[in-house]
């Protein structure tokens, strides 16, 4: 979402549409198929223009394209007939659209309105975790103890920061502990080997 942002797509309603689009799907898949959508469609009102076929297509790539286009067509036109066409900005108003859970929303409210949210996705629940910074099962459990001890100015950073660094260097295998700056500072919880 970050990505996106810093590509001029930050605007509420691309980052829900392209949070909706990362479930389950990698990031730099994420990153060409929302900007293949948002060419041809970057609002409520175009989104819902959009023959579901047509929006099938242009979701091609992404994990589940044909529910995920379902979704996105729906919250497209609730937005249009129950909030004026604005994206509403609290995750409960969000999480009322199909698809949308507690990590979209956050991001959302996060990337696309500037409000902190904290979005606690994979990567950040193996690293805070492996730190020993907090000690939770799921990544839901690693945010309700996040929102306990991380201070809220970090809220929004804390995902942008981790999620490239949970991919390049605190693998979910096999770490890369012997380069890691932060090696004298975690306690490598879980971790049997490394690099």
């Amino acid at each position: 979402m970050f990505d996106l942002r810093d590509r001029g797509y930050r605007s509420p309603f691309e980052q829900l549409v392209a949070s909706l689009i990362s479930a389950r799907t990698r990031d730099e898949t994420t990153l060409v198929v929302s900007e293949r959508l948002f060419a041809v469609a970057r609002t409520p009102d175009a989104m819902a223009e959009l023959p579901e076929e047509r929006l099938i297509a242009l979701l091609r790539g992404a994990t589940f394209p044909e529910p995920k286009a379902r979704d996105i067509l729906a919250l497209s036109r609730r937005i249009l007939d129950e909030h004026h066409g604005s994206v509403p900005g609290t995750p409960d108003a969000l999480m009322t659209f199909h698809g949308v859970g507690p990590k979209i929303a956050a991001l959302t409210l996060a990337v696309g309105f500037g409000i902190p949210a904290l979005a606690v996705d994979i990567h950040v629940h193996r690293i805070v975790n492996r730190w020993g910074y907090v000690a939770a099962r799921t990544p839901e459990r690693t945010m309700t103890a996040l929102l306990g001890v991380l201070p809220r100015h970090y809220w929004v950073e804390i995902n942008e920061r981790l999620v490239p660094f949970g991919k390049w260097v605190c693998t979910g295998e096999r770490p890369h502990c012997s380069t890691c700056p932060l090696r004298d500072l975690c306690e490598r919880v879980g971790v049997t080997e490394s690099r």
